[in-house]
């Protein structure tokens, strides 16, 4: 028999249909009476007939014709969208798909898996999971320690050892012990107390980088977890059934503990859940969809779920890898703008940068000598002032090598700390087969990837901060020697002089931004978590820096690329005009 999920002001009812003759009407009536039949005031409605509604599917949110049958218009198991005319919470209350919604309604199921085993995960890994590039499986040398892990928990709970988190209470309750009647109980409560984060869900990308890297810290052997569970978790994440969880309310000290618990909570087929199939709807329906049955803790296996630094870890990754993306951007939008300003390549002798070796400023000379400098692909803007009289540029070109270099030793540096985060054993108590123990202690602290993030948002803020300048530098015309603010007719047209505005506002919040949020500590849980990394927020903004230093360098890539206009005929190098065509590909010229 069909069976229909329907969303209906934010709640979500099951609609099995015995006929298929059955119309989407039916089924929006359907649904609204059995919505109007929970609720004491029949949802505020005098019947289902006076209730004016259109229905639209979950993925994509296309619109139904409310005269089709079922048996045409939808796949068993569907889920749909009861929109009450008229009804403001109802498109939006608890929408049916995140932001963004034409990209999820393209996805595809892949074929490809990734093998993980808790050592090998890299960044990029990370993010091409997040992508949905890739399925996973564990490595049989991974599935053996998670089997070995779990038998010294079962040892535990036969013995009744009194041991943290496995037969107590947490944090300030780490003294109360818990009767083995209770330990199953003592799991589902910790994940429904812990899953109190507020704001935004993350996006699915990023529920699902978080989701990949909690199954590869689990698939090191030190989280007890069992097989069985562990699967379970693989299984939804195959799926893309991504639980629902709000970007704020971790402090980075326990572990990312509301966002991983609201993971957890989807898991265990409470709270809500996402899937390309069905939208947000509950997690319950969602998981049944996709054939799977929602994870049946067991002792110790609610605090493997919770514990660690996922979340500041997997936002991590994605600002890494997009830090060095837009790094390498950097000195090609920088190397258009100085050949616009006639400048010179002097400063980006090979000799300079060897007297001060530091690796990111040898590699950015070398990227300017390799776009400007080549008998192969002569510069005919270059060749036009080889003789003029200036000496030097100033710093925002001549010193590209040195601000853009330390940037890229920057993101080296916090790379290698994520790569090494990212393949930890981040629980506590940590579980060692070897020595069939437990041990308490303190790697679920987010103080390394909190630092290496504020530590990246500093340094990645200077490629929009030297960026933001070269702008100012192009719209000028004391300073450029082209038309102000790049436009033949100034003050019938204003070209780029609201743009650079933009670019500056930018750039001056990013200097809030880049205020490290892991100076700062409050203490928590009645002085048991005294110290904490703030290391979510560090993530976070890190990100939101990355994407403003990313638009005010699109603003000066446009930007040379106007200024272009004004010296043709006379062409760059063969490099550099690549990369106009490029933009002029996506771009048109501005004709003013």
């Amino acid at each position: 028999m069909p069976r229909y999920t329907v969303h209906v002001r934010g709640e979500w009812l099951a609609v099995p249909c015995l006929n298929g003759t059955n119309t989407i009407r039916w089924l929006g009536k359907e649904a609204v009476r059995r919505y109007m039949k929970n609720k004491p005031d029949n949802g505020g409605f005098a019947s289902v007939e006076k209730v004016k509604f259109y229905i639209r599917r979950c993925k994509g949110l296309g619109l139904l014709d409310l005269d089709d049958t079922v048996e045409d218009a939808l796949e068993d198991n569907e889920f749909v969208e009861v929109v009450i005319e008229g009804d403001i919470m109802s498109p939006d209350f608890i929408p049916s798909q995140p932001e963004g919604v034409h990209l999820y309604s393209k996805y595809r199921e892949p074929e490809q898996y990734i093998s993980l085993d808790g050592n090998s995960l890299t960044t990029e890994d990370l993010v091409n999971l997040g992508k949905g590039l890739y399925k996973i499986k564990l490595t049989p040398e991974a599935e053996a320690k998670v089997k070995q892990s779990r038998e010294v928990i079962e040892r535990i709970i036969k013995e009744q050892t009194v041991v943290y988190g496995i037969t107590t209470g947490f944090g300030k309750f780490a003294r109360t012990v818990i009767p083995n009647s209770k330990l199953r109980e003592l799991q589902v409560n910790l994940v429904r107390s812990h899953s109190a984060g507020v704001g935004k869900p993350l996006s699915p990308e990023r529920s699902r980088m978080l989701l990949a890297l909690r199954i590869n810290v689990l698939a090191k052997g030190y989280s007890g977890i069992s097989l069985e569970t562990l699967q379970q978790v693989i299984e939804a994440f195959n799926a893309s059934c991504l639980p629902y969880i709000p970007e704020k309310g971790t402090v980075g000290a326990s572990g990312d503990l509301a966002p991983l618990s609201h993971l957890a909570l989807g898991l265990i087929g409470e709270g809500k859940m996402w899937s390309p199939k069905s939208g947000w709807a509950d997690a319950k329906y969602v998981l049944e969809a996709h054939g799977l049955r929602p994870i049946t803790l067991k002792p110790k296996e609610g605090l493997a779920l919770i514990n660690g630094t996922q979340m500041i870890t997997s936002l991590g990754c994605e600002a890494v890898e997009r830090a060095g993306a837009i790094a390498r951007q950097a000195d090609i939008i920088a190397a258009l703008t100085l050949e616009v300003l006639k400048g010179t390549t002097r400063a980006f002798d090979t000799d300079i940068h060897a007297v001060r070796p530091h690796r990111g400023q040898a590699e950015v000379a070398f990227r300017f000598r390799s776009l400007l400098d080549s008998d192969h692909h002569p510069s005919e803007i270059a060749e036009s002032h080889r003789f003029c009289d200036r000496v030097q540029d100033a710093y925002t070109m001549r010193c590209c090598p040195q601000v853009h270099g330390v940037v890229n030793d920057t993101i080296a540096f916090v790379k290698d700390i994520m790569m090494t985060e990212i393949n930890s054993a981040t629980d506590n108590p940590m579980v060692f087969a070897e020595r069939a123990e437990t041990i308490s202690g303190g790697n679920f602290h987010g103080e390394y990837p909190a630092k290496a993030l504020d530590y990246l948002a500093i340094g990645v803020h200077e490629l929009a901060a030297i960026s933001e300048r070269r702008i100012e530098r192009l719209c000028n015309p004391s300073l450029s020697e082209l038309p102000a603010f790049l436009v033949t007719e100034g003050g019938l047209n204003s070209g780029f002089m609201i743009a650079h505005c933009t670019a500056a506002a930018l750039v001056s919040e990013n200097k809030a931004l880049c205020h490290p949020s892991s100076v700062d500590s409050l203490s928590t849980s009645a002085a048991t978590e005294d110290h904490v990394s703030m290391g979510g927020w560090a993530a976070r903004k890190a990100l939101r820096v990355i994407e403003h230093v990313e638009q005010v360098l699109a603003i000066e890539l446009l930007a040379a690329c106007q200024g272009i206009e004004f010296l043709r005929p006379l062409r760059t190098t063969t490099p550099l005009e690549k990369v106009y065509d490029l933009v002029r590909s996506v771009v048109r010229c501005g004709k003013w």
